[in-house]
């Protein structure tokens, strides 16, 4: 029986970048989200292909903002032979004073979870779920914003930590995840916490569209011309 269409973009992208290697550990950040539990998916269909010898968690963090895993989501993890860890976080907590509860500050103390959780347990690598839309968002966000061109790379090595941070699903635009949950019969939990207006991702999400009038090809151009710099013809 042939992969899913996605799993093959997947694997693509897990050759190209070494994403996966012989005796990895690696820990999976599991929001409960349509990506994530795509990336819980495959590397649980991977494990058993033999392909290499390589383990995995799934780790929740539960921020008390979003929803928790839902009893029809672990039900899908069981299926798959995972059994979720979770971990707390009150992410308003540590808010510091005058700072506005945002998006990115969220996800920065969830990624804190995960990375002291990887360190403390012996984990090489964290997978994360960003996809291709994703990744050039934070593109068009750090250019506009920033005044840099950078963005989330597919394999990031921590100078700091023993860690790596990996994203599989980073030649995988989002119509094509959605495709292949709404086939696999995914039950995804949404974030619907009310801070996500105060975030520049949606305003970023919209001038992607406008540029690549939401075209899978255009996005993997635009993708490709990040390695394909022609730093001679830049100021």
């Amino acid at each position: 029986m042939s992969q899913p269409k996605l799993f093959r973009i997947i694997d693509k992208a897990v050759f190209d970048y070494h994403l996966i290697e012989e005796g990895d550990r690696i820990l999976v950040g599991a929001s409960g989200g349509k990506d994530s539990t795509a990336l819980v998916e495959y590397l649980a269909a991977r494990q058993k292909q033999h392909r290499e010898n390589f383990e995995f968690t799934a780790l929740h963090v539960e921020s008390g903002l979003g929803e928790s895993l839902s009893s029809g989501l672990l039900a899908q993890f069981t299926a798959w032979g995972v059994v979720p860890e979770v971990v707390n976080a009150d992410v308003l907590a540590r808010l510091k004073p005058g700072h506005r509860m945002n998006c990115w500050w969220c996800s920065t103390q969830r990624r804190t979870e995960l990375n002291n959780y990887a360190i403390e347990h012996g984990y090489n690598k964290i997978a994360l779920g960003h996809h291709l839309d994703d990744i050039l968002e934070t593109l068009l966000m750090n250019a506009l914003v920033k005044g840099e061109l950078s963005t989330m790379p597919p394999r990031l090595k921590y100078l700091k930590y023993p860690v790596t941070v990996i994203r599989p699903l980073c030649y995988a635009d989002v119509d094509s995840i959605i495709t292949h949950a709404k086939a696999a019969g995914y039950i995804s939990s949404t974030c619907t916490c009310t801070y996500q207006d105060n975030s520049g991702r949606k305003e970023a999400r919209k001038r992607l569209e406008d540029l690549t009038h939401g075209s899978a090809q255009e996005k993997q151009k635009l993708f490709q011309a990040l390695k394909n710099v022609r730093t001679d013809y830049l100021p």
